[in-house]
């Protein structure tokens, strides 16, 4: 089981990037749950996420501004960010949820870094 974050770096308020997250080995992007971030000292949490039949949910503090999607032909997830904010900097994870031999497990990504200079 593998996932590969990427896009992350350094960009100034009100810019852009998109993230990517790549499924691989035995996973594929149907398995990605979604985008979470966490600070240094606080608690990993919910950035974007897929519910039930590919609806999406957003933070309320990224509505508007953050949208997640999915490519299954590439076995991707991306998180176009926009408008970003000095609070939006944090290392930004994906994760997956897959059954092996019955049990369910879930695998976080190894993250990647975003920043956001004021």
């Amino acid at each position: 089981v593998q996932l590969q974050a990427s896009g992350g770096g350094l960009v100034e308020a009100g810019g852009s990037l998109r993230l990517s997250c790549a499924a691989s080995r035995g996973i594929s992007s149907q398995n990605i749950t979604g985008w979470y971030r966490q600070l240094p000292g606080e608690e990993r949490e919910s950035v974007a996420t897929f519910g039930t039949g590919d609806k999406t949910i957003a933070a309320d503090s990224v509505k508007g501004r953050f949208t997640i999607s999915r490519d299954n032909a590439k076995n991707t997830v991306y998180l176009q960010m926009t408008r970003l904010r000095p609070e939006d900097t944090a290392n930004y994870y994906c994760k997956a949820l897959y059954y092996y031999r019955g049990v369910l497990y879930d695998y976080w990504g190894p993250g990647t870094k975003v920043t956001v200079s004021s």
